[in-house]
């Protein structure tokens, strides 16, 4: 089943994987021969999730996505899907933790000393 997206800018379809003898495949590997397959430029633009090995194993069914260019996968992937390709980018700012502290340290003063104590602008 090959479904066109226009909208979404891409292709979409149930991948079976048939693996005698292979505990799996990896998708490096399908995305690959899927790019050689559909005549794809860059391989990172296809995007394969939720395989589930049939019972005894030797198959496998997936989903897959080929987008039209890196721009659209951009826009439309969900932020985890692009982190898991490699395309996310890294959240800035401090950490849980960090900020917890900068604000029971600000707790404990009082006037100009907050900004200090905050390690603003000395």
């Amino acid at each position: 089943k090959f479904k066109q997206n226009p909208l979404l800018g891409r292709r979409q379809f149930v991948l079976d994987v048939i693996h005698p003898g292979m505990a799996n495949v990896s998708k490096k590997d399908l995305a690959t021969k899927l790019a050689s397959m559909y005549k794809v430029h860059d391989s990172q633009c296809i995007q394969l999730f939720g395989f589930k090995t049939a019972f005894g194993g030797g198959r496998s069914t997936g989903f897959g996505l080929i987008y039209e260019n890196l721009d659209k996968m951009k826009k439309f992937e969900p932020k985890y899907r692009l982190k898991r390709a490699g395309l996310g980018a890294e959240k800035a700012g401090a950490g849980r933790r960090s900020k917890k502290d900068t604000k029971n340290r600000r707790k404990k003063v009082r006037g100009k000393e907050k900004t200090k104590a905050a390690g603003g602008k000395k």
